[in-house]
């Protein structure tokens, strides 16, 4: 009987494995595509992936691009959709070569760049989007989510009354340094005025979880402000 019922359970894994992985893509589609304010379904979000997200691209730690994904074409290694952001940030801690990955997004008319987030909260891991106007530093909007929040605490990053601060906002002050968005404890009311633009309101409570959205931001958008100033040249 347990040979039996072991090998019924081999057989459905293997058989809902390529399903699986598909919902999990699926998923990954739709808070990409969200965090610029285009609405999905699992039923359709590759097909509005493909039609909005028209171009991924790899830049190294130097903010040099290594790779594109275009018209179904891949120039380079990795596409960035693939790109494992824990293992790359494994890299980057460890003094190794490390690759960053976004997503441009032509939306009614308009293009955005989005960038996936990955962090630590109070128990496991948080992660999102975030999608900036053609300037690359005006937030147009995010996505989070976690593993394992406190309810009403910590989970509130996946909450809209958290998540709509951020349009408006942006990662650069008026000298052109980068400062990310702030998740400020106490309230955005506690920084100087010329601070206000850069920062968020903490989830009241929820401690760690805002020390660990406001790291994830930072750490992960550092990554690309290389490559976005030489943008702007």
């Amino acid at each position: 009987m347990v040979v039996i019922v072991a090998a019924v359970l081999s057989i459905a894994a293997t058989v809902l494995k390529p399903k699986q992985q598909q919902n999990i893509r699926n998923e990954k589609m739709s808070s990409i595509l969200a965090s610029a304010g285009v609405e999905s379904t699992a039923e359709n979000a590759e097909e509005l992936y493909k039609k909005y997200i028209t171009r991924e691209v790899v830049i190294n730690s130097n903010g040099e691009v290594v790779g594109t994904y275009e018209n179904g074409k891949l120039n380079g290694e990795v596409r960035a959709f693939d790109v494992n952001i824990k293992t790359e940030q494994f890299n980057q801690k460890n003094g190794d070569d490390f690759v960053a990955p976004f997503f441009e997004c032509n939306y009614e008319g308009k293009k955005y760049y989005i960038v996936p987030i990955l962090g630590k909260g109070l128990w496991g891991p948080i992660w999102g989007n975030i999608a900036f106007k053609d300037d690359f530093n005006t937030v147009v909007g995010v996505v989070f989510d976690h593993k394992g929040e406190t309810p009403g605490l910590g989970a509130e990053i996946a909450t809209p009354a958290f998540q709509n601060q951020f349009p408006g906002k942006t990662i650069f002050d008026e000298n052109g340094n980068f400062v990310s968005v702030k998740v400020q404890k106490g309230g955005i009311v506690t920084l100087p005025d010329n601070m206000q633009n850069h920062a968020v309101d903490a989830i009241s409570g929820g401690t760690i979880t805002s020390l660990g959205t406001d790291a994830m931001m930072r750490n992960c958008l550092s990554n690309y402000v290389t490559y976005i100033k030489n943008l702007k040249k």
